[in-house]
């Protein structure tokens, strides 16, 4: 026994030193909460047509038999449509098939033309209050990332005071409790103040863990891998979350799959305790740069505005595209999540790919470009489709390309910040991770808003002309300038002060100073 316990703790010691195994806590992290993210997708619009509308209907058919009690004909038909409101059109349909056992066939084919034209089979009824679930669905969503936005600087901050290792733990600690508080959330109200808390779970264990990444692969060419798998973990997420979300609340019940999702939050807790040591502070060895600085870079606003537009077109398709798919395509409730499925494929395909590609394509500012223009052109081929079929193909060209702006961008963050300020990586992931909320934030919100306004297709076409008018930005991102350049003469003199942040810099200074020590 003291053998094994040597053992496990020599392991605990090694893994804690290893960078691969820090990169799977980040990993499982992000998943986690993308699945939380992504799960409640199709199961918050019907949840609350199924509740609210159906509900509000429900509650009022039953008292038609008892008001009119001496109507001996009339209760087969409308006891029907009172009890089993949402099988008004198969009702029909077979009524109108089949001749009634009393002979008078005459008078019930003479009824539906007296009365207004039914939906679409397998539509759902309640139009307009489908297109008022629009915005209310879009603020349910927005609330996350509007959360998570107020949150970002503070958690950036905080961060760069008692390191990464405490606040990935908080952040598994809030997601938790939301994901519970999902479980068993019955109402709007409910609902959205589990989805604003995981806002602040979410942007604790972003920040921490991408600033947790960068400075323990300080290597650009590594940080880059390594950020493509961590973001392959997003994606997975994303992949995992709207259709598991769909077909458990299809088949088995609204709180099957937040149950699952907190007993692997627990898993992951677990792992944080062995690999991370939460209760040790260890804050940054150099002084960050205020957050102030960074935001008047214009090269950092650059990146971070590439972030916001390519992820705010899928922040808009998410509470809008199962909305329209109801109202045009009839589909089923397990073809909603089932919708987003190519997306979170080809995203899980493009970030890994372009994590490792993108130093080959000229420092990532050609990945992103070409990304967000292939963003808007999707974008714009959504409305086409009349089947969830047709959705195959653009919303696979969204998830590739938006893999490839995020795989390309989260590296150039760390290094716009090695290369113009201190290598100091909390806060401009707080900045990084504020894009993303911004986009979160705002798609959403606005998104149902404008559809309610003008359509779905109008939005479509809004959001990607704004991607593609944004795409040639990225070309500012293909050499930015080192802020130390005009220290260049003092770093000759003094070649310990100011330290270079380019390792491939910093050695051809040492060399031509073979007196310094």
């Amino acid at each position: 026994p003291a053998m094994s316990l040597a053992s496990s703790q020599h392991w605990l010691a090694t893994g804690r030193a290893s960078p691969r195994l820090v990169l799977v806590v980040v990993f499982v992290a992000l998943l986690l909460d993308n699945i939380l993210l992504t799960v409640v997708v199709p199961i918050v619009p019907t949840f609350l047509y199924t509740t609210e509308y159906e509900g509000a209907n429900s509650s009022a058919g039953p008292a038609l038999p008892e008001a009119t009690p001496a109507a001996p004909r009339a209760p087969p038909f409308s006891s029907v449509l009172s009890y089993f409101d949402n099988t008004t059109v198969p009702v029909r349909g077979f009524t109108d098939a089949v001749e009634p056992p009393n002979g008078t066939g005459s008078s019930l084919p003479g009824h539906p033309p007296s009365t207004p034209p039914d939906p679409p089979r397998g539509c759902l009824e309640g139009g307009e209050f489908l297109a008022q679930e629009n915005t209310r669905v879009g603020l349910l969503f927005a609330s996350k990332a509007l959360v998570q936005l107020l949150v970002n600087p503070w958690v950036g901050v905080l961060t760069n005071r008692i390191g990464y290792h405490i606040p990935m733990f908080i952040g598994f600690t809030i997601m938790f409790l939301s994901t519970v508080m999902f479980a068993f959330s019955g109402t709007y109200t409910l609902l959205f103040t589990a989805r604003a808390l995981q806002g602040v779970g979410s942007s604790f264990s972003s920040v921490a863990g991408l600033g947790l990444l960068a400075s323990v692969y300080p290597d650009d060419s590594e940080r880059g891998s390594a950020m493509g798998i961590a973001l392959g973990g997003l994606a997975l997420g994303v992949l995992i979350g709207a259709p598991f979300g769909s077909i458990m609340y299809e088949f088995v019940g609204k709180a099957s799959p937040f149950l699952v999702l907190a007993f692997l939050a627990l898993l992951d807790g677990a792992l944080q305790l062995c690999i991370l040591q939460p209760s040790r502070i260890s804050p940054e060895s150099t002084k960050a740069t205020p957050v102030s600085t960074l935001l008047r870079d214009p090269y950092i606003l650059v990146a971070a505005g590439a972030l916001c537009f390519s992820n705010m077109g899928v922040a808009m398709l998410e509470p809008t595209l199962p909305i329209w798919m109801l109202q045009t395509m009839c589909s089923p409730q397990w073809q909603l999540g089932m919708a987003f499925l190519p997306a979170s494929v080809s995203y899980l395909i493009g970030t890994n790919l372009f994590g490792i590609l993108a130093n080959r394509m000229g420092r990532q500012w050609l990945c992103s470009m070409i990304g967000m223009a292939v963003v808007g052109i999707s974008l714009l081929c959504v409305p086409l489709a009349t089947n969830i079929y047709g959705l195959i193909g653009p919303n696979a060209g969204l998830g590739f390309a938006i893999g490839m702006v995020d795989s390309s961008m989260m590296p150039i963050m760390a290094y716009l910040v090695d290369l113009r300020h201190t290598s100091a990586y909390g806060t401009v992931y707080a900045i990084a991770d504020v894009a993303f909320c911004m986009g979160f934030a705002v798609g959403p919100s606005t998104g149902g808003a404008i559809v309610r306004a003008l359509g779905f297709p109008w939005l479509m076409v809004i959001v990607g002309v704004l991607n593609v008018a944004y795409a040639p930005l990225c070309w500012l991102l293909r050499s930015p300038p080192a802020a130390e350049e005009r220290m260049a003469i003092l770093s000759r003199e003094c070649p310990l002060h100011p330290k270079s942040d380019d390792p491939k810099e910093a050695l051809r200074e040492f060399r031509l100073m073979e007196e310094s020590e």
